[in-house]
């Protein structure tokens, strides 16, 4: 294991070491100064679904919003991993209508929705879901309206070198504090391209996010994205989701994005800090647990907010028969000052 990764959770069966989950948590200011660390806080790592807000806001900084009639809603669903749900596709369904484009232009491909996945409703039978169910549809609407509003291509609109992904890497590093040209690339799973950076990079960013109208530079956008997420988290996520559980819980202070394999950011509006993990065998469970540890040693949660979120420390094992603890997790990080 690398030596800038640390243990952040083990499982315990039968009082036997069993599984142990690596990683980093990074905890910065809107300046990009690290408070507070566990392992490198510096570690590169490509944020996944946790930037979307960031791909989000050329359209917002170019009045998209104003242009289109884009709802708060509608911005919500744009910085969304959703699930996939009725409530997911109306909003996917109404953005496509004010931008004039149709869902088969949609390059995010399609999958099972998440709602299946989560067991809440069985499962759909082929056929009966397409790419507006896809958990970024939401992002590649935006893409599509942003398209539309400056007369752009729809066709190559995720190639790296349409004006569209150029407008998103200069803006994203802008947001960081990183060069361009420091943003690693890599292709996401919607085929969207991708960047990697710091640990230290993303929770700054969202620091600034958090900052709202505080920011010289982004502050309106910031606003209008920030009350929009935290005003709409089942939109977001999903129901029975880790992103909605955190906003509502940090009734309007938290902003929350989780990143496929292993990452979750959480960001203070009143404190203007933020917290990235990133758990490298990517395990949803642990990220989840590690998230909500680390808000607990920051002193982020008073007691109602850590009785909210127990579940998602995962700290029981369960049997799936009968339904008994067969073993425990255990948070096993401390977060400390920067070296």
């Amino acid at each position: 294991m690398h030596a800038c990764l640390v243990p952040l959770l083990e499982t315990l069966r039968g009082g036997t070491l069993e599984c142990m989950h690596y990683g980093a948590v990074a905890v910065c200011d809107a300046q990009g100064k690290v408070v507070a660390q566990a392992g490198d806080p510096h570690w590169v790592t490509f944020p996944r679904s946790a930037i979307k807000p960031f791909q989000a806001l050329p359209f917002v900084q170019s009045g998209g919003p104003r242009q289109l009639g884009f709802t708060p809603s509608n911005l919500a669903l744009m910085c969304a991993s959703h699930s996939g749900e009725p409530m997911h596709v109306a909003q996917v369904d109404d953005m496509l209508g004010k931008a004039g484009v149709g869902y088969k232009q949609l390059q995010c491909g399609c999958h099972v929705p998440f709602f299946a996945d989560l067991g809440l409703e069985h499962r759909p039978a082929p056929g009966s879901f397409d790419e507006r169910n896809h958990n970024c549809s939401g992002k590649h609407t935006g893409f599509l309206a942003y398209c539309k509003l400056h007369g752009l291509p729809t066709e190559t609109y995720l190639e790296p070198a349409h004006p569209l992904q150029q407008a998103i890497r200069d803006t994203m590093a802008r947001v960081t504090g990183m060069r361009p040209e420091d943003l690693r690339m890599g292709t996401d799973g919607c085929s969207a391209p991708a960047f990697a950076m710091p640990l230290s990079a993303l929770a700054r960013g969202y620091a600034r996010f958090a900052s709202g109208a505080g920011d010289s530079e982004f502050g309106e956008s910031f606003v209008a994205l920030g009350d929009a997420m935290t005003g709409h988290p089942d939109l977001v996520s999903g129901t029975g989701r880790l992103d909605q559980d955190l906003m509502r819980a940090g009734k309007g202070d938290w902003i929350s994005k989780a990143g496929a394999d292993g990452v979750q950011v959480v960001a203070s509006r009143s404190r203007r800090q933020a917290v990235a993990v990133k758990v490298i065998d990517g395990s949803k469970q642990a990220v989840s647990a590690a998230a909500v540890h680390a808000l607990d040693q920051l002193g982020w949660l008073d007691e109602a907010q850590r009785q909210a979120l127990w579940a998602w420390r995962a700290a029981s094992i369960l049997s799936i028969r009968r339904d008994e603890q067969v073993g425990e997790r255990l948070a096993v990080f401390a977060l400390r000052p920067p070296h």
